[in-house]
């Protein structure tokens, strides 16, 4: 991920959220932010020591609905496909997990390895994707993610071992974690920046309805064919079938303006935007691409910050704590394991893989939700609330577990206080974590500081996927939901003594503030 940071880095404060708890959403904005007028020149604030002024932006004709606005929704929809492999992919272990321990005697440590090698590998995915994606263009890559999705996914629908399907689902990773570094940007490159917002927080919709999905499916198959030997490896092939969607797909889509004019190729990024626009505003986004060109070369030339100063490195860690607060929470804990919580808690196998779909349901609310509040409220107030909603929501599932009796009731109370936990989560501190991590880092820094945290948020999903089985066998439902209270109290304290407010604030005030602060 930081690699593809170093191109798209390029302005200041970001005031828009199209967050999950996805990765995405931090690549998306940090691209985002490079489309738009520097939000110091819009508050006439002064420029960041040592940084030139950005050349003034040009003035753009309306985008005017016309065949080009259909082309465009063809080409989100098209494009989201990757999102949706994302939502599947992770999601699709959730209920496979019975099953395929059965089939391949896994061990709740190796159930862990199985679920979190696919974490692992979207980890260095991201960074890999990054990389090729700067190199050989968006769709190039997109396309090469969707073969390695079908690799990955028959491979695993293959797999004799837990071995081998633990090989596999790392290569899986390679192809989620790629996604959430390259689908967002070439959305962001090729959308207008008046339906940007609109048309790059469809693939945020699309992960989580990819998990919802998943949740859904492997409900109805496990009901109907539940009996039959090896059913988990229909449960992982349907996701081949997006896979094969994407890649033919991506045949017919055309490359990233921004990223053909990065290399030069003017007459068919002018060519390209001629399909989503009209011929006035095709002409005229060309001289605003070469205008960011211009202001991304400045930025990356402009000097650079000493990561031996004390606020810088400081900066960096809250950035990387942000990141570990919200896995752990132990979102993607329900997300993989929520089938298994739900049997330990008291459902029986047919019934846990059903109500396992309404934390699917409540996911996709829950991102609607936030999404709709999340500029109305100050970002450390909601941040700190989605905290104390979690927390409670933990403290009761541990309380319930440890409390009632055996029965159907304590079931259903765990389960309804899961759904509030995944609804609180996805409302507040899933997307917030994300835009946070937009607006808290100065220009000098900011790709750096945001490819650290976006790596260490994955090596802590990663460390909660493989930890919870054996956690959960060890010590129970009730004491590790109060482990995950004893986290969240612990967040609480971080955030409130160490994580800046960001909302109306300019880069300039938050880098004076820190240096103020720390130095």
């Amino acid at each position: 991920m930081a690699g593809r940071a170093a191109t798209h880095s390029t302005s200041g404060n970001n005031r828009t959220c199209r967050g999950a708890t996805t990765p995405s959403a931090a690549s998306t904005r940090r691209h985002d932010d490079a489309h738009r007028p520097d939000d110091r020149q819009r508050r006439g604030a002064p420029a960041m020591t040592g940084t030139p002024a950005h050349p003034t932006s040009i003035e753009l004709p309306a985008d005017t609905k016309g065949p080009h606005s259909r082309r465009l929704g063809l080409v989100a929809v098209i494009v989201t496909f990757g999102g949706l492999l994302f939502g599947y992919d992770t999601g699709v272990v959730n209920g496979a997990l019975d099953p395929l321990t059965a089939d391949l005697g896994l061990t709740a440590f190796t159930e862990g390895i199985v679920v979190s090698n696919l974490v692992f590998g979207a980890a260095f995915g991201a960074m890999i994707g990054g990389v090729l994606s700067d190199r050989h263009g968006r769709r190039h890559n997109i396309l090469l993610l969707s073969l390695v999705f079908m690799l990955g996914t028959l491979g695993c629908v293959l797999s004799p071992s837990w071995q081998v399907l633990a090989l596999f689902r790392f290569i899986l990773g390679l192809a989620v974690g790629g996604a959430s570094a390259t689908v967002p940007v070439y959305l962001a490159e090729i959308a207008p920046v008046e339906r940007r917002g609109s048309i790059v927080t469809r693939n945020e919709v699309m992960i989580v309805t990819g998990q919802f999905a998943a949740f859904v499916i492997n409900a109805v198959i496990f009901n109907l064919w539940g009996e039959t030997d090896g059913i988990w490896r229909l449960m992982l092939l349907v996701a081949v079938l997006p896979a094969i969607g994407l890649f033919l797909g991506m045949l017919r889509l055309p490359e990233s303006p921004r990223w053909l004019v990065s290399q030069g190729r003017d007459e068919e990024a002018l060519a390209v935007l001629s399909q989503v626009r009209t011929p006035e505003r095709a002409q005229a986004e060309m001289a605003e691409v070469h205008r960011l060109a211009e202001e991304e070369r400045v930025a990356r030339t402009a000097g650079r910050v000493d990561l031996g100063v004390r606020w810088v490195r400081l900066l960096i860690l809250i950035g990387a704590g942000l990141g570990i607060c919200q896995q752990f929470t132990g979102i993607n804990s329900v997300m993989y394991y929520g089938t298994q919580l739900l049997g330990d808690a008291g459902f029986s196998g047919d019934s846990a893989i059903i109500a396992n779909t309404l934390n699917g349901a409540f996911s996709v609310i829950g991102i609607a939700v936030g999404v709709s509040v999340i500029n109305k409220l100050e970002r450390r107030t909601m941040l700190l609330g989605g905290f104390a909603l979690t927390t409670t929501f933990h403290l009761l599932v541990g309380l319930s577990a440890m409390l009632m009796p055996e029965g159907g009731a304590k079931a259903w109370f765990i389960l309804v206080f899961v759904v509030l936990f995944v609804f609180s989560m996805q409302a507040t501190i899933g997307p917030l974590v994300w835009l946070i991590l937009s607006e808290m880092f100065p220009l000098k820094i900011r790709s750096l500081a945001i490819g650290i945290s976006i790596f260490v948020l994955w090596m802590a999903n990663a460390l909660v996927a493989l930890g919870f089985p054996p956690v959960v066998k060890a010590m129970g439902i009730s004491n590790t939901f109060l482990a995950f209270a004893a986290f969240g109290v612990l967040a609480i304290i971080f955030i409130a003594t160490c994580v800046p407010e960001t909302k109306g604030r300019s880069l300039e005030e938050l880098e004076d503030d820190f240096r103020a602060r720390y130095s």
